[in-house]
């Protein structure tokens, strides 16, 4: 009987303080740039805002430029936006990602054990 043997790994990038980016943190990203805000990309992942947040916080303390930007309330509340060095984050983290993952299929495909 065959076995279907495969690698598997995860991919991160890390930063002074640990993590920077890693797939989920990019994804909060992504939210934000969808919902232009933490609280509503948060509740979109059924996360905590407060974990949201530091994770945010946690990213832009890291990066030489903020990946994200927030905007206190006001009359139409507050927001928050991905800067050009978040763009330029989340495509960075995508491109490794994509090179991380074709290698895990290309050895996977050499295992004989």
């Amino acid at each position: 009987m065959e076995q279907g043997y495969r690698l598997r790994g995860r991919v991160w990038i890390e930063g002074p303080d640990g993590t920077f980016l890693g797939y989920g943190r990019v994804v909060l990203l992504e939210r934000i740039r969808e919902h232009g805000s933490i609280s509503a990309a948060a509740r979109s992942m059924e996360m905590s805002y407060r974990h949201a947040w530091q994770l945010v916080d946690s990213m832009n303390r890291q990066s030489r430029r903020a990946v994200v930007e927030k905007s206190t309330g006001g009359r139409g509340g507050g927001g928050a936006i991905l800067t050009e060095a978040g763009e330029k984050a989340v495509a960075a983290f995508w491109s490794a990602y994509g090179d991380f993952r074709d290698f895990l299929a290309r050895r996977g495909r050499q295992l004989d054990l």
